[in-house]
């Protein structure tokens, strides 16, 4: 935009126009009423028409005219605008030879014309008069009417200085933008980012969650058990060997091992029946087969649960409350926990382990399902939990959620306990020949009852716990290393060895403290 003259006081200074002039007919010499009309109170609009014809010129006196014969104005930088001979137009402004910006309708670049330096213009008039008629509509500003100026010349220059800085600035941005949207994406300018793998591409670790599951899950099934009576339930267990043998927990398939239906359904949805092989009540371990196994099984391989140390990670799959394949994780938060768990209401009887504890979640239908450490080796069987409504009791055929507290079967108990059961379908128990009291008496530690089992003596005659001298009233209080603080808590230490280990066992009697080895005896199947 234009600034020249800003110090005329009340002059505002129009915009230079857009587009060249148009021409009109009339000429610079008629009257007032041939003359092109110019917008009111511009004192710089020049008429329309060619500029040999519509410029005025150039005022006598002091003023010299223009050299003749230059060339017409063209409009260029550096062309200067002729002085054309005559009185300029009644009414009209005078321009003075050589001006330039808005005067003559010269571009506001053109240079002024030679000799011209030396003189100043005049002030123009504040309110020129144009003539009427003859191009309305026809030329430029014709019909435009611009509002009175306000104080303050400056203002209109500074208004379109902060534009033009702002359209700069914003010029300057929209590049940048464009700029940064094609290096991000060449064939659309989208500003979106995209990532460079698609879920197809990503390749997991073998050692995380989501690496150990999936090589896992091919391997573990859903067992579905139901009675002769129609009655069962839902559970978990995994492959053992390529024979077809699934370890389990034995309260998983109890409904079905008398005349009932198993199937095993994989993680593809291939679902195959299955027969119980054989089943440990005590250990509630359990073994079934694939009845037309396919070729080509997995087994899981095993892990050693005597080198876990608590806070090792944790993985359990299994179908909790029937969803399959649901993979949890946690930490392994104990080790040698004492449970005694019921087998779901089959005669009341329990099974007894010194257990892995995880925090992994386990619910109901996880029951022998893998417990999996970081290396995607098998730890434990999934087989009891703390529910958060139960009495104190563990496992049990509530329908409880979990709070964090499960327990596992160490796997390497039950390994031994699978391998007994395929060689002969019967569990085989490590047993030191004495009955223990189950419920705590006061007393801190596994106190041996003065009488057995349905009249039994209390210590089997000529067994290993008569033959290391123990008696009724003894209270054991430790085996090896390990303390012992109730009669559950003994059984399931001694089932963690194999009949023909030798134990350390800690007693009290009369308020003193013995020290006596034992060798293990051994019971076949449950009684």
């Amino acid at each position: 935009m234009s600034t020249e003259n800003e110090g005329n006081e009340g002059n505002a200074v129009p915009p230079a126009p857009s587009a060249p002039p148009v021409p009109v007919d009339t000429p610079a010499a008629a009257s007032a009423e041939s003359a092109p009309s110019g917008p009111s109170g511009d004192p710089y609009a020049a008429p329309a028409g060619d500029a040999a014809r519509d410029v005025p010129p150039a005022p006598t006196g002091d003023v010299p005219p223009a050299p003749p014969g230059h060339p017409e104005n063209t409009g260029h930088s550096g062309h200067p605008v002729p002085a054309p001979a005559g009185p300029p137009a009644q009414g009209a402004h005078p321009v003075p030879a050589g001006a330039t910006g808005h005067y003559a309708g010269a571009p506001a670049h053109a240079a002024p014309a030679a000799g011209s330096g030396s003189w100043p213009p005049p002030q123009p008039p504040a309110m020129p008069s144009y003539a009427t008629g003859g191009g309305s509509g026809s030329g430029w500003g014709a019909s435009y009417h611009p509002e009175e100026p306000k104080p303050g010349g400056r203002r209109g220059g500074l208004v379109a200085a902060v534009l033009a800085a702002a359209l700069l600035a914003g010029g300057v941005g929209g590049g940048i933008g464009y700029w940064a949207a094609e290096r991000n994406d060449n064939d659309t300018g989208s500003t979106t980012v995209s990532a460079s793998d698609t879920p197809a591409d990503l390749k997991r670790e073998p050692g995380s969650v989501a690496g150990i599951a999936n090589k896992a899950l091919p391997s573990v099934v859903t067992i579905e058990a139901q009675s002769g009576g129609g009655e069962g339930g839902t559970g978990t267990g995994f492959v053992y060997d390529r024979q077809g043998h699934i370890l389990t927990n034995n309260h998983v398939v109890a409904s079905a091992a008398e005349g009932g239906k198993l199937q095993a359904t994989f993680s593809n949805g291939k679902k195959y029946a299955a027969e119980v092989v054989g089943r440990a009540e005590g250990y509630d371990v359990a073994v079934i087969k694939l009845k037309n196994a396919p070729e080509g099984l997995k087994p899981l391989s095993l892990g050693d649960s005597d080198r876990v140390a608590v806070g090792d990670s944790t993985i359990a799959i299994g179908a909790p409350f029937g969803l399959s394949n649901t993979v949890t994780t946690g930490i392994v938060s104990a080790k040698n926990r004492p449970v005694t768990s019921s087998d779901g209401g089959q005669g009341g009887k329990s099974s007894y382990m010194s257990a892995l504890q995880t925090d992994a979640s386990i619910n109901p239908g996880n029951s022998g399902g893998p417990l999996l450490d970081a290396r995607g080796a098998v730890i434990g069987i999934n087989s009891a939990i703390k529910p958060a409504d139960s009495g104190g009791g563990l496992g049990g055929s509530g329908q409880s959620g979990s709070i964090g507290l499960g327990f596992a079967i160490p796997v390497n108990q039950a390994k031994n306990v699978a391998q007994q059961l395929i060689k002969t379908g019967k569990p085989v128990y490590p047993v030191i020949g004495a009955s223990v009291a189950l419920q705590q008496d006061g007393t801190n530690g596994a106190t041996i009852s003065q009488d057995g089992v349905n009249g039994a003596a209390a210590i089997t005659p000529n067994g290993p716990a008569d033959k290391a001298g123990l008696k009724p009233g003894d209270v054991i209080t430790k085996l090896d290393d390990t303390v012992v603080d109730s009669g559950p808590t003994l059984i399931g230490q001694i089932w963690t060895h194999k009949p023909g280990d030798t134990v350390k066992l800690t007693y009290e009697r009369g308020g003193k403290e013995h020290t006596v080895d034992v060798t293990l005896g051994q019971r076949k199947g449950d009684s």
